[in-house]
Order: structure tokens, then C-alpha cells, then sequence
């Protein structure tokens, strides 16, 4: 058992008979009244998004967990195949699981949340930014360059990313998986 002062980005909670990963938090003492931690709440399980209010000193319940790395192998009707990179190990995750889902490629390697109590993968994380070719873009409009301009185009992974409109197909670009931003080009 731990308190709101071990309350960190990342730390998995037992909370409400569910599993959840800690997004951001913030501490808060106003002028007035008790302290209190702000806290944003993501489900390993169902994926929801929630915030809630601890209040200064609250008892939590922390989850232990471990990040191991695996490499995704491949997609069939089961879920998404990954290989545990030190035992080859495999494993099957849903896809409700995997985030990013349709930014990973054959070979990308990727962390899995692991409950350590019952060894049950409980989350599929990509690394910050992967590198994927454009398969499909429109050409860029000449002249078309006041207000910053985007355009949407198809990687090899199928996935659709605004990107600015100098972008053509061929090309390798940078993505945030967090966010689906186009961050730069690659050589």
C-alpha cells in the first residue's frame, strides 16, 4: 500500500476493481482547503480514458509490473502476434491491447506491460517515433503555401498522417505514435 506522494506518470493502480496506468497528475494546495492530486486514469483493460481527485495522504493501491521488450511478428484473426526478445517466446494480444495498432510494421519493436502476479500481458506500447515509407500521396498544389497547409497521406502500415504538402510518396517519415504528428523527414 502506498499514498498520493508516490503518485508518478506510468504507476498502474488497483482502483475500483480494475487495472490503471497513470497518465499525468497533478499536485494541488490551494489557498484554501486540503491538499489534492489531479489525476487522469487509463483502463488496461477497456482502453477508457478517466479523471479523478485523491485526496492528500489517500491510501493507493499499486500495481507491480514489469516493461519487457518483444518484437511484433505479424496480425491474424486471433489478435497480434508478439516474440518475447529474450526467451522467443509468443504470445497473442488483442487488439484493444495494442495501441498505435495500425502504426507497427513486421519486426517493430515494441514494450508489453506485464502484471507480475499473474504474468498477464496487460498493455502493447510502441516506442515514441517510428519510421515508415509513403505509399499514396496526393501531389502538392504549387503555390499553395500560406497558413501551413497539410495533406493526408497512406504509410505501408495503412495508416492515414497529415503531413506538410512538400510530402510525396516514396519518401520516409518520422511519426509521433502518440499523437499521429508528422515530425520530419528521413533520409
Amino acid at each position: 500500500m502506498a499514498t498520493t506522494a508516490d503518485i508518478k506518470n506510468g504507476l498502474v493502480l488497483n482502483f475500483n476493481n480494475d487495472l490503471f496506468q497513470i497518465i499525468e497528475f497533478q499536485h494541488v494546495k490551494p489557498g484554501k482547503g486540503n491538499a489534492f492530486v489531479r489525476t487522469r486514469l487509463k483502463s488496461l483493460t477497456s482502453g477508457k480514458v478517466i479523471d479523478n481527485t485523491f485526496s492528500s495522504g489517500a491510501s493507493i493501491f499499486p500495481v507491480r509490473v514489469e516493461r519487457r521488450g518483444f518484437q511484433f511478428l505479424y496480425k491474424d484473426d486471433v489478435g497480434y502476434n508478439f516474440m518475447d526478445n529474450e526467451s522467443f517466446d509468443q504470445i497473442t494480444l488483442d487488439e484493444k491491447l495494442v495501441t498505435g495498432a495500425d502504426l507497427m510494421k513486421e519486426g517493430q519493436p515494441v514494450e508489453i506491460l506485464i502484471n507480475t502476479e499473474n504474468e498477464a500481458p496487460l498493455t502493447c506500447e510502441l516506442p515514441a517515433f517510428v519510421e515508415l515509407a509513403v505509399t499514396y500521396s496526393e501531389p502538392g498544389i504549387k503555390g499553395d503555401t500560406a497558413n501551413n497547409p497539410r495533406k493526408a497521406v497512406e504509410v505501408e502500415t495503412g495508416a492515414r498522417i497529415m503531413v506538410p504538402m512538400f510530402i510525396e510518396q516514396g519518401q520516409k517519415i518520422k511519426v509521433d505514435t502518440r499523437n499521429y504528428d508528422y515530425v520530419e523527414r528521413v533520409k
